[in-house]
């Protein structure tokens, strides 16, 4: 038996050290990201980039490409986010344990992990060709289809979250509302809700530090704009695609600002992860 004991203590060591190998190479990699970034970012964060359009090049900056950004990240999530809630408590209330929830869940699954080029060229044909007939066969890319397109993307992370997080409140929290005879569909939206609310909350921004990277399906749909716009029916630029643009040109100074601008992508995406990390914490102690 000593020996077994002795196997096992030998085997439960080599796997922490491993484990702990493999989060140390994970955020060596991780801070080396960010001190790149950081290092040739910060020297072209001046309030030129946030005062000039891209139309200037070099001389510059990105305050229509943030713009553009905001206003389809956030068209984006007036889509998929109540879409996504409704859905995720209609598989956690009335389909948890139906096949035609496993089924839902299933779909979602695939959903979310299908190649966000897929969901752009998607859009593309459902969206961008039907609106081309329509103006004499010009290709007729607006922030409108970059929207839909970012939805797609952030709807199963929503679907997923809301499901989880209302599957996680306690059964006796329903059970003495129902007890009380609380109607199911006041139970679920003053109740289990309320309960969940932070949690969902959670999910709706996590699928928003997802949207605010995102280049390849945006390339399909809202293609870019050297100008500023604020109508979703026009072409309109974003900081991805700007990125991906200005690093693919041999001007030292696009360089510059192309890195500026994944810094600020980069700060923006942390600030949403700590404020997700806080709500997440809160959630925890409330069902404490």
């Amino acid at each position: 038996m000593s020996a077994i004991y002795t196997r096992r203590h030998l085997t439960n060591i080599f796997a922490l050290v491993m484990s702990g190998v493999a989060t140390l190479i994970g955020l060596a990699f991780l801070v080396w990201i960010l001190w790149i970034t950081l290092q040739n970012g910060i020297t072209a964060l001046t309030p030129t980039l946030f005062t000039k359009i891209t139309a200037y090049a070099d001389q510059g900056g990105l305050s229509n490409a943030i713009v553009g950004s905001l206003i389809m990240d956030l068209m984006a999530l007036l889509i998929c986010a109540p879409i996504g809630v409704l859905a995720g408590t209609y598989l956690a209330e009335y389909a948890s344990s139906s096949r035609l929830g496993a089924s839902i869940r299933f779909l979602n699954d695939i959903l979310l992990s299908a190649p966000s080029i897929v969901l752009g060229l998607f859009v593309y044909v459902i969206i961008v060709l039907p609106m081309s007939n329509l103006t004499n066969g010009s290709i007729s890319f607006s922030g409108f289809a970059g929207s839909v397109a970012l939805a797609l993307i952030g709807l199963p992370v929503i679907v997923r979250t809301t499901d989880e997080m209302l599957q996680l409140v306690p059964g006796t929290l329903r059970e003495a509302a129902l007890s009380l005879g609380i109607p199911q569909w006041k139970l679920t939206l003053q109740v289990l809700m309320r309960a969940a609310f932070s949690g969902i909350l959670t999910g709706v921004l996590l699928a928003l530090a997802r949207l605010a990277g995102e280049t390849a399906p945006l390339l399909f749909t809202a293609f870019g704009n050297n100008f500023m716009t604020v109508h979703p029916l026009d072409k309109m630029a974003s900081m991805p695609v700007t990125i991906y643009q200005y690093t693919n040109d041999p001007n030292p100074a696009l360089h510059a600002i192309a890195w500026a601008g994944a810094l600020l992508i980069t700060l923006f995406v942390l600030a949403l992860s700590l404020l997700t990390r806080i709500l997440f914490s809160r959630k925890k102690v409330s069902y404490e």
